[in-house]
């Protein structure tokens, strides 16, 4: 089990989702002038689609922000801990209820699908991606390309699916990327990022460091340096990570340094690019462009 995030990382996210749609003056108006007050609906979540529901949590933050009477309840059989990241592959499956007055439900209604839609669609999409490297020994990682806020979510999700996290943001682990080194010659390399594994491990020995290569010459430089865990083999075709592999096999450092596939990564291309050997693929589409999974709230009067 993955614990989710903190929730005073999302609560504000919920927040600016609430104002967005209710307005400066919080009203719903449509349902303020069709719904009595007094009436209490019950709404149902039922998952409508193929995949691993996630971010089951999150409602109960939701109904607190929009109205402290709105209760979840358990669907009998399941607990909130065994289905916060559940599989499903029936065709309808409920997951859980709210219960409350209807006007506060029908104004949470949008909130709590548009979280749950997108973060199912997540994971659901990184499941896909994990099914399709299975015995490989490869890992799929995300990237810093989710929207601003989500960051913590879309790794809570990407954990769920089955992935594994990069780096959280700029700030917890060195990656050496082309426009860092722009300014030095490929003779000049190895000499510049071993300055700067130098630095990095004088101010934190844990902080993880990463260099990315475009070519196998800017490769064959980087393995000339000592301190660096991850090599980042950015939009290599599937024989050149083949030699990528067996270079740094050959440098006697296979077990101490990963490489990881970076760039252009889908479905289609995954298995071939994992059985080239290298330990890491990080697929920025898995939270950029994850397709929400169905999920519906049906709501009747109690």
């Amino acid at each position: 089990m993955h614990p989710m995030p903190d929730p005073a990382q999302f609560r504000p996210l919920i927040e600016l989702a609430r104002r967005e749609d209710l307005g400066p003056a919080s009203d719903d108006v449509t349902s303020r002038l069709t719904i009595d007050e007094n009436l209490i609906g019950v709404g149902t979540l039922l998952q409508k689609q193929v995949g691993i529901v996630c971010g089951l949590p999150m409602v109960q933050e939701i109904c607190r922000a929009y109205d402290e009477r709105l209760r979840v309840e358990m669907i009998p059989g399941f607990h909130m801990e065994i289905i916060e990241a559940r599989y499903s592959d029936q065709k309808v499956t409920p997951l859980l209820r709210v219960r409350g007055p209807m006007r506060s439900l029908l104004a949470a209604e949008r909130v709590i699908l548009n979280f749950l839609q997108h973060l199912s669609g997540v994971a659901a999409l990184t499941q896909r991606f994990v099914k399709r490297v299975e015995g490989s020994g490869a890992l799929i990682v995300d990237t810093r390309k989710t929207l601003p806020g989500f960051r913590a979510l879309d790794k809570y999700a990407v954990l769920c699916g089955g992935g594994a996290n990069h780096r959280a943001g700029l700030y917890d682990h060195v990656l050496i990327k082309d426009n860092h080194l722009a300014a030095y010659p490929l003779k000049e390399m190895a000499a510049a990022v071993q300055k700067v594994v130098q630095q990095s491990r004088a101010e934190n020995p844990q902080r993880q460091i990463e260099v990315e290569v475009d070519n196998l010459d800017q490769l064959r430089e980087v393995l000339r340096v000592e301190g660096v865990d991850f090599i980042l083999l950015d939009n290599m075709d599937c024989p050149t990570m083949l030699e990528a592999v067996a270079m740094r096999d050959r440098s006697g450092r296979k077990g101490r340094l990963q490489l990881e596939a970076s760039g252009g990564v889908t479905l289609e291309t995954v298995r071939s690019i994992a059985l080239t050997g290298v330990e890491r693929i990080s697929v920025g589409l898995i939270t950029h462009s994850a397709p929400a999974l169905d999920i519906g709230l049906d709501i009747e009067l109690q």
